[in-house]
């Protein structure tokens, strides 16, 4: 499977990486997921957060996706460890499908493996994104593919 150019934010990656070196682990049954989130954050173009395209999934931000088997449609909100406990439809970075959905954007088709097969999503609309969201400029409206 080819996989997309994802981007992540500068403030992002920075965090992230403090979160692998260790520096911050809420939960020790994440750490089994840390080496995944490596992978994708050593692919990942970091960006800094005022050129984020408005379209990507960054950290915080709110997204719909469809199911490409069932056609299910769901809003996730994507979290640092931690976070996503009493969030409604939150899923932490570290979670597989948190992993799968961090910069992709609008269009994308997301895969990853479960004990099942294979898990597909299509990131549909970026509802909110922190680094679009706390700007005021035209290009800047929400994107739905």
């Amino acid at each position: 499977m080819k996989k997309n150019r994802i981007y992540i934010t500068k403030d992002d990656m920075d965090r992230l990486r403090r979160l692998i070196d260790g520096r911050f682990i809420p939960d020790a049954r994440d750490s089994d997921y840390l080496v995944d989130l490596e992978f994708e954050l050593d692919r990942a173009e970091v960006v800094e957060p005022k050129r984020v395209p408005r379209g990507v999934v960054t950290m915080n931000s709110e997204v719909r996706l469809e199911d490409l088997d069932t056609g299910e449609e769901k809003i996730y909100k994507l979290v640092f460890p931690g976070q996503s406990r009493g969030t409604e439809n939150a899923v932490s970075v570290l979670a597989p499908i948190g992993t799968a959905l961090l910069g992709y954007r609008v269009g994308d088709t997301i895969e990853w493996q479960v004990p099942k097969g294979t898990r597909r999503l299509k990131v549909l609309e970026v509802l909110y994104q922190p680094e679009a969201d706390s700007l005021v400029s035209p290009e800047r409206t929400r994107v739905a593919g």
